[in-house]
């Protein structure tokens, strides 16, 4: 007998669900999101009239937990300490270090948050297509190389912004930097981390709706996905408004720098309250 047959939906190389008939009848649905934070699959035996959710184990179930809350608690720190910075700047209460130290240190809870989130994307339950509709545990890894997976490289390309926002706040310890240094050094990896945050914001829209434009206003990961990715756009336009003109040597317009840092720091953190939310 042949393989039973199966629908995968998703975008380009990405699937984010897919179908199977199990052994004996009935389906199986995966979803990329909804196992790996939720550690479900939903299952409809032959003539049931709808279907259930069948959970991974305790031991992945507990990972996810853990995992989670971790990064969720890391990013609402982190948004808050970017906020804080944002508001030291704004009002003029303490200089440039004091500034710079509190965006490093907020620097450092992303840094976490994004390798935590790859993690739970790593070590997630994971599915058997063709198989009797469950989640598999997995030892545990540190890393892993999935490419092909949309929440993989989601997660990655996270992990990758965060840490190019790191090279932009200690860069921003130096002192008797040109207009050149200052562009080059703090302000274009402060521009690269924020494009890399929005292709990230971008690969989890993928994954969430499965490669199609969507509104799901009762999901919550959609809403985690989407105040995250209006943090992105923020953050980006502060890094434009943040660029040092070379003739003045001042802000293209600080002010604007400043409260879309703020705000684009309090979607994270409130993305980070309701990410506590959505677990097993």
């Amino acid at each position: 007998m042949g393989q039973p047959e199966q629908r995968a939906e998703g975008a380009g190389p990405f699937t984010t669900r897919l179908t199977w008939h199990v052994p004996g009848g009935g389906t199986a649905v995966w979803e990329s999101r909804l196992a790996r934070r939720r550690g479900v699959i939903a299952v409809r035996p032959a003539g049931a009239p709808t279907s259930r959710h069948t959970r991974a184990d305790e031991v992945g179930l507990g990972r996810l937990r853990r995992l989670n809350a971790t990064a969720a608690t890391a990013f609402i720190i982190g948004g808050a300490l970017f906020a804080a910075g944002a508001a030291v700047a704004q009002i003029g209460s303490g200089d440039a270090t004091t500034c710079a130290s509190i965006y490093f240190a907020g620097g450092l809870f992303f840094n976490t948050g994004g390798y935590v989130s790859l993690l739970q994307v790593i070590n997630a339950p994971r599915h058997v297509p063709g198989g009797e509709g469950r989640l598999v545990t997995r030892p545990w890894r540190w890393w892993s190389y999935e490419p092909t997976r949309v929440d993989w490289l989601s997660a990655v390309v996270l992990f990758a912004g965060t840490l190019v926002f790191g090279v932009n706040l200690l860069d921003s310890f130096l002192q008797g930097l040109s207009v050149q240094q200052i562009n080059r050094l703090i302000w274009t990896p402060d521009v690269i981390g924020c494009v890399l945050f929005l292709i990230s914001g971008h690969l989890a829209f993928v994954e969430i709706c499965h490669g199609r434009f969507c509104f799901r206003r009762r999901s919550l990961g959609w809403w985690i996905v989407a105040v995250n990715q209006l943090g992105s756009v923020l953050f980006t336009v502060s890094a434009i408004a943040a660029f040092t003109r070379p003739t003045t040597g001042s802000l293209i317009n600080a002010d604007i720098a400043n409260w879309t840092t703020f705000l684009g720091a309090a979607c994270f953190s409130a993305g980070g309250i309701c990410q506590h939310f959505e677990r097993p």
